[in-house]
């Protein structure tokens, strides 16, 4: 069983059904991954998604990364990911496979320059956020980005929304 927690500060308003929306997407990477066994497993499966504000984001990100500044979305594993196959596998039993920080003013700003609207980019941020906490990696070589780019194209696409790396490439 997968449970994703959401919660948004008031910036985020009422534009979308924003728990829905993470739920959804958060569910459709891990059906995509290659840890798909764990939306079948037994194991309570649980992902905590916050909705905050640039400064909130950039203070983290200071704390965690050594980077003051905001960024989109900012990913925390509480696990290691190599023992995801063996915990899909369990009977019973619950892990928190960790939490997921979007800025709002951040993703606001990336959507509008994309000409998409700010639940579809949510979406894809939820999407790659998770990846992220199913131990994908697109900052160790092409290969990597790729395979954690495809996955995302067929997470999205499952849930409606367009491939976001075509909608840059065509605005390059």
């Amino acid at each position: 069983m997968i449970a994703v927690e959401t919660d948004a500060v008031a910036a985020w308003g009422e534009a979308a059904d924003w728990s829905a929306l993470a739920e959804d997407a958060a569910r459709a990477a891990i059906a995509h991954s290659r840890y798909a066994a764990l939306t079948e497993s037994a194991l309570s499966v649980e992902i905590s998604i916050k909705l905050t504000d640039d400064a909130e984001v950039q203070a983290l990100n200071a704390a965690y990364r050594n980077r003051n500044a905001p960024t989109n979305v900012l990913s925390f594993p509480m696990l290691d990911a190599a023992l995801l196959p063996d915990l899909a596998a369990a009977d019973e039993g619950e892990i928190l496979l960790g939490d997921i920080v979007i800025a709002h003013g951040i993703c606001a700003s990336e959507a509008a320059a994309r000409d998409i609207s700010i639940a579809a980019h949510t979406s894809h941020l939820v999407v790659h956020g998770v990846l992220h906490l199913l131990g994908y990696d697109h900052e160790q070589g092409n290969e990597q980005a790729e395979a954690m780019e495809s996955v995302e194209r067929d997470a999205l696409a499952s849930i409606g929304i367009a491939d976001p790396y075509e909608a840059t490439e065509v605005r390059s």
